[in-house]
């Protein structure tokens, strides 16, 4: 009898191991996917900027460099001022 109940319970953990690796791995790809689309639309926001605006190149990068300033200090890691230019980049 013990051996049955032993065997259920290893069977019981397996299940629900099972389901908080599922819950993970789907946690992990939709925090990436809405990473993708937010630095899309962060690359979307600053050609927009740029467009309706009328700025040049050497404006855009000032623009971009005092982003990057302002996003690390506000929000922190992530928003260097070449990861801002691959978020344009990556709408283009």
């Amino acid at each position: 009898m013990k051996k049955d109940i032993q065997k259920n319970q290893n069977n019981l953990i397996e299940n629900i191991k099972e389901i908080i690796f599922s819950a993970r791995k789907s946690v992990a790809i939709n925090v990436n996917n809405e990473l993708i689309t937010a630095y899309w639309n962060i690359g979307r926001t600053i050609i927009e900027n740029e467009k309706v605006n009328n700025i040049d190149n050497s404006s855009s990068r000032q623009i971009i460099l005092e982003l990057s300033k302002q996003l690390t200090e506000e929000i922190g890691k992530g928003f260097s001022r070449s990861n801002l230019f691959n978020m344009r980049k990556f709408y283009l």
